[in-house]
């Protein structure tokens, strides 16, 4: 066996007191701040936040834009609804009164020639064609 193994553990760190701990005390993790990595790592994280809150800004952006496009549109759409409504309307009173002279005038048309007595001509060309 080698003596690595065997040896006993050393704490990485120690108390005000004396004793050991496994983790860095908060003064000794306050001093890590000014190393290199630490710098670096709050550098690279300041940048990913103000490009987070940058996409969110552009995404609420992009969503208020989006929402006013749409309620223009529908605004556009309620009023062509309501000319076509107007215009349907105005067909339908159209066709009601032409259907209702066509009928009027088929009856007067019926009437006439059920009460209408036969022309002359009609007797004589009747006659001829037998």
């Amino acid at each position: 066996m080698s003596d690595k193994k065997m040896a006993p553990k050393r704490p990485d760190y120690e108390g005000s007191d004396g004793e050991s701990y496994g983790k860095p005390s908060k003064r000794s993790r306050m001093m890590e701040k000014d190393t290199d990595e630490y710098l670096k790592r709050r550098e690279r994280n300041n940048i990913a936040v103000k490009k987070s809150r940058e996409r969110s800004r552009q995404k609420a952006k992009e969503t208020i834009e989006q929402v006013n496009r749409l309620r223009a549109e529908n605004e556009m759409l309620e009023q062509k609804v309501e000319i076509l409504s107007k215009e349907l309307s105005v067909l339908k009173d159209l066709f009601l009164a032409h259907a209702g002279n066509v009928a009027q005038s088929e009856r007067a048309i019926e009437a006439t020639e059920s009460r209408a007595p036969i022309p002359d001509h009609q007797y004589s060309s009747s006659k001829q064609k037998q």
